[in-house]
């Protein structure tokens, strides 16, 4: 047999227990010391050195009365195993770590300007404990949202959604509280006089899903109820031109009271009666029952279900402000 096919051989079957005990015994240059340390007997720990001798072909230690001494390969050896020790330590280190940790992406479709601090909350604590997950965020509108997750194409939505739809699951995430507000261009703009009979005649901006059956349907009725006359002059599907045709004094509108908070501090918007608002429109997390998943889909739509579990609300409140 060759030098290099004994080297390969040597790699191929030496053992990392005989080199540890042998390290033990560098260390403590005593195999009374060494067997008393590893938790083994003095015969153990001889037999170890011995056959660790024997498939290395040296002799690591001498013994010259009563002094214990590493050999020269002894030396060696014991500093090779110290290098392994190390990088087995790293080893150990990793699998330290969590076991199974979670790599991929999630795409996630969302309406404009949906304000949540604990849905931020999430989102930061999601990521902190699952950082090798990636996150897609695209904002739609909620047709275009449900018709996607029909479709497949994403992982889960944040979507207006009064009905149930074909496939999909529905959780309720968040209840917006809708009012009507004037911009500060309106006539009515910082008059506290204003009675709720004042408003049946003025002109409407309006969201072009709101009317009967639509997303935001719960508006167009209370408008119908209460015997609204005005116009709709102007409509957008998007709740950031909706808000910007408000201020910019178009007609009256129903925006989201916690959404332009901002706005009415700023002088951008006034609010008007009804002083309890107008409606609640629900906000819903949705999925589609039938997509098979990743592991880190699964584990966001999970991690966000538990989220909401702690979070139910109570009727009639807004939830997850």
């Amino acid at each position: 047999m060759s030098d290099r096919d004994a080297r390969r051989l040597l790699n191929d079957r030496l053992d990392w227990n005989l080199l540890r005990t042998f390290r033990v015994i560098g260390q403590e240059l005593s195999i009374s010391r060494a067997a008393a340390r590893l938790h083994l007997t003095q015969p153990a720990v001889s037999q170890a050195l011995k056959r660790l001798e024997e498939q290395l072909g040296r002799q690591l230690i001498a013994r010259r009365g009563p002094r214990f001494a590493l050999t020269e390969v002894g030396e060696q050896i014991f500093a090779l195993a110290g290098e392994i020790y190390g990088q087995m330590s790293q080893v150990s280190s990793m699998l330290e770590q969590p076991a199974d940790e979670v790599i991929g992406k999630v795409r996630l479709l969302i309406i404009s300007r949906i304000s949540s601090e604990r849905f931020d909350d999430f989102l930061a604590d999601f990521h902190r404990q699952h950082p090798r997950v990636d996150l897609e965020v695209e904002v739609m509108r909620s047709s275009d949202i449900v018709s996607a997750l029909q479709e497949k194409t994403a992982t889960l939505g944040l979507s207006l959604n009064r009905r149930p739809q074909p496939r999909l699951e529905q959780r309720l995430f968040l209840r917006q509280r809708y009012a009507f507000f004037c911009g500060k261009h309106h006539p009515l703009f910082g008059r506290g006089d204003v009675a709720e009979g004042d408003l049946q005649r003025e002109n409407f901006v309006s969201f072009t899903s709101d009317q009967i059956g639509g997303m935001l349907s719960p508006l167009t009725i209370f408008r119908d109820q209460q015997g609204f006359s005005g116009r709709i002059v102007a409509s957008s599907p998007s709740l950031e031109e909706v808000r910007r045709l408000v201020i910019a004094g178009f007609g009256i509108g129903c925006l989201p009271e916690h959404v332009v908070a901002a706005d009415t501090e700023a002088g951008l918007l006034w609010r008007l009666p009804p002083h309890e608002g107008i409606a609640d429109v629900d906000i819903h997390l949705l999925w589609n029952r039938e997509q098979r998943m990743s592991r880190a889909e699964v584990l966001f739509l999970q991690s966000i279900q538990h989220m909401l579990s702690q979070h139910e609300p109570a009727p009639g409140s807004l939830m997850l402000k």
